[in-house]
This record gives C-alpha cells, structure tokens and sequence, in this order.
C-alpha cells in the first residue's frame, strides 16, 4: 500500500469517528438513520472545499416565527471565519430575520421570504451572478412532498420561510448540506431512512448529506479535517458562546424552548465546547 493510500485511509477511518462522535447523543434520530449514509461523508464534505479560493455560499437561519433558531448560525460563523481564514470569499445567505442584523460583520445575500414562485429563478440567477466553488446549506429548513416548509412540531411554516432549496437544486458547484432532524435541506438524500421518524421529512438532496446531533457541530467536524490538513487549529479560534451571544442580542430564539437564551437546540453551550474539545483531540491538536 502506498503513503497516499494509507493517509486516504486514515483520513477516512479518522472521519469515522468523528461521524460517530456527532450523533451520540442521538435526541433526533440521526444515530438511527446513520447507516443510510456512505461512511467517510465528513471527509468527503471537507475534501470538497479544501484548497477553494472562490466564492462559497451558507444558507442558513432556520425561521421560528419573526425570528430566526440558534442551531445553524453559530455553524455557519465559526465556518465562514474558517473559509475566509483559508483564503476562500464565503458569503452568508438566509432569510430577512437573520441577515438584516448580521449584514454590518458579514458579506451577505438575502432571501425573499414567503415567495416560493419567484425562487427558482433567483436562485438561478444569484448562482449565476455569483459563480459559487461550493454551496453549503446548514440547518435550513428543505421543501417536502407538499411543496412547503415544516418545523420539527409539523407546524407549516413556509410564510416565515426563505428558500435556498434551489441553490442546491440548480448548483454547477458542489453541495453540502448539514441537518440533525429530518426536515431539513438535503435530507432527501436518505428519505426512506427518515420516513419513520416524527417529522415531515425534506425531500431536497444535495451531492453530499452530513448530519449531526445538533447541525451546528456539524460544522465543527468540517474545520477539524480543514484544520488537520492546513496545520492550523482552526477549532481553537471557535467560540460557540461568543457566537452565541453575538445573535442572541440579535433576537435568536433556541429551536426546541423558543426561549431568548444561549442555548442549542435546548442543549447548553457546555456541550458545543466538549465537542470542539473531543474533535481537537481526534485531530492531535490537544
């Protein structure tokens, strides 16, 4: 076996573990339906962006109400800081509720909420005006086979919503999309897997689906294989309660309490740091 096969293999088997790691508390199912993915989809997912200097579109900002849920933000920060900290041009893309109050720290492209007839076309003619290497989709809510938006309580929410559903959908580029439900973007790639848990399931795919006990840590085990292969701990520059605090001043809500506070999806931020800590270790950085 040569060097290459037997780092390709490493990287694979690291990957593994980190897959693990990410749904072993499993409040969501997704420990359950992991076996419906190809082992090796963090790998897969950071291989895709490594080395990209162009543009690389988030969609994120899951809408609870006027508002929007504190899973899927604090990932796609702590990523667009990484892939700019690399040398890539990342753009956040999200609904009103969000983006309005983020548009002043970060390049920024915003939705039309509620306006499903007119997606398609934007997003085919934002992709196109922008030219994106990679388009990563984090705890966005995904279309389902009734053509609207469900939160994970079967509430419709698709006037609240924004679709990015399309940006994958129309994409000349790689895509990525994290979720820890079922009801989110690129969940259609494991559709019979999901069918049996509590939610209405997305149908939208992606080119690879990555998923996680809470989205957010999803983007955790992305920077730890970027970070390995740059030699740059990136994970160290994370901090999920600076984050936290930053969008919670900004109005977001916890996904599962609806309540103001630093927390994800109910979980305390406690738990983000023990993640970032255990993937640090994974990747030899402590």
């Amino acid at each position: 076996m040569t060097d290459l096969s037997l780092s390709l293999e490493r990287d694979i088997e690291l990957s593994k573990h980190i897959e693990d790691l990410l749904v072993a508390r499993n409040p969501r199912g997704m420990k359950d339906v992991q076996t419906a993915l190809t082992p090796g989809y963090y790998f897969r997912a950071a291989q895709t962006l490594q080395g990209l200097t162009g543009t690389i579109l988030i969609g994120t900002g899951f809408p609870v109400t006027d508002t929007f849920e504190t899973d899927g933000p604090v990932g796609a920060i702590a990523l667009y800081n990484a892939l700019e900290e690399l040398g890539a041009h990342p753009i956040l893309v999200g609904g009103e509720s969000f983006l309005s109050l983020t548009e002043n720290e970060f390049r920024v492209h915003k939705l039309i909420e509620g306006d499903l007839s007119n997606a398609k076309q934007e997003a085919i003619k934002t992709l196109a005006d922008l030219n994106p290497q990679a388009v990563i989709s984090i705890e966005r809510p995904g279309l389902s086979e009734q053509g609207g938006y469900f939160n994970m309580r079967g509430e419709d929410i698709s006037t609240y919503c924004a679709c990015f559903d399309h940006y994958l959908n129309e994409a000349k580029c790689s895509t990525i999309a994290i979720g820890d439900g079922g009801n989110e973007i690129g969940m259609g790639n494991i559709k019979q897997a999901i069918s049996s848990l509590d939610i209405t399931p997305s149908v939208t795919t992606c080119d690879e689906l990555l998923i996680a006990d809470v989205s957010n840590w999803g983007a955790y085990g992305i920077l730890a294989l970027l970070g390995m292969w740059a030699n740059v701990d990136l994970l160290a520059k994370v901090d999920p309660i600076a984050i936290l605090e930053y969008i919670s001043e900004r109005g977001s809500v916890d996904g599962v309490t609806r309540e103001n506070n630093l927390t994800e999806d109910s979980f305390p931020p406690a738990y983000g740091h023990e993640i970032i800590s255990n993937l640090r270790k994974l990747t030899k950085f402590i």
